[in-house]
């Protein structure tokens, strides 16, 4: 049974430590878990919904890491580039 925020209506899990009603976390303090008709903190909660940031992997260009099989006796050489063929 899904419920909703006893303030805005929208989806909600949790529940005010205080008046027990239903609360989403965009009415929910993160520091005391009232919700925020009961919330005494001076913290203001936002007015928009929170959403989880994004993180994103900051990847510097690197070399292949890739196994490379070892050449042996025999495997032809490779074809040489148009620079060394000069």
């Amino acid at each position: 049974m899904p419920f909703q925020c006893s303030i805005c209506d929208e989806p909600s899990t949790r529940i005010c430590v205080r008046c027990t009603k239903d609360a989403c976390d965009n009415h929910l303090c993160e520091r005391c878990l009232k919700c925020s008709d009961c919330c005494e903190c001076e913290v203001a909660l936002d007015a928009a919904p929170r959403r989880p940031p994004v993180v994103r992997a900051q990847t510097a260009p690197e070399a292949d890491l890739t196994p490379q099989p070892e050449p042996s006796a025999f495997d032809e050489p490779p074809p040489a580039s148009p620079t060394e063929a000069e």
